[in-house]
């Protein structure tokens, strides 16, 4: 198989798991539909950063690192589960506080770089991304592979996973499934709180020796 091939087959395998539902969709989308289009792309932002992140350590060898050092990749995952359920608890605990879109008083700098970081913790909260792209490198990547299609994956990825969540952001922040949430604020906050409370609990969970459930 060609370098060129290789490197449309990753970028498919990709953005089939980008579109994937899980903690960094919440996310985004929350932020986008509960307060604006500029935070909810500060965080799509944030998202795409924190796949290069992983996707250039996965490059390193850092999924062979956590699959041979087991204590490693379990302590990453209960720190990551912990995060996910720390922000499901503050989004269940705000659900029934009134919402200002676009409060005019708040330094939008602030409110840009918040989110930036909110994105970036959720997507680097789950060290499963980490093995996925080092899944996915194993199985196309070959031997021996082309120094441009090491150096050109990392800023593919970035295109990938902020252009993704860049839609999302898009979508959820028009005027639609805004005035939506508005209505249902209580009950929408409080069903992604629970999602994202429950997507850290799977993780700490997964981590724990199996005999406790037992």
């Amino acid at each position: 198989m060609s370098s060129i091939a290789v490197f449309f087959s990753i970028l498919a395998a990709i953005s089939i798991g980008a579109a994937s539902p899980g903690p960094s969709f919440v996310l985004v989308s929350r932020i986008a539909v509960s307060r604006s289009r500029k935070a909810g792309l500060a965080a799509a932002l944030g998202m795409g950063v924190g796949a290069v992140i992983f996707a250039t350590l996965a490059l390193a060898g850092l999924n062979a690192l956590l699959m041979q050092v087991e204590w490693l990749y379990l302590a990453l995952k209960i720190a990551g589960g912990l995060y996910l359920i720390y922000l499901g608890i503050g989004i269940w605990r705000g659900a029934a506080e009134d919402l200002v879109v676009d409060a005019p008083a708040a330094p939008s700098s602030m409110s840009v770089g918040r989110n930036f970081w909110f994105g970036l913790g959720t997507q680097l909260s789950n060290p499963k991304t980490a093995i996925f792209y080092g899944s996915i490198f194993a199985a196309l990547l070959p031997a021996d592979p082309a120094c441009w299609l090491i150096l050109a994956m990392p800023p593919a990825i970035f295109v990938i996973e902020a252009g993704w969540y860049t839609v999302v952001a898009l979508a959820f922040s028009s005027d639609r499934p805004r005035a939506f949430h508005l209505k249902s604020k209580l009950w929408i906050d409080r069903t992604a709180g629970a999602v994202m409370g429950a997507l850290g609990a799977r993780l700490v969970t997964e981590s724990l020796p199996r005999h406790i459930w037992r």
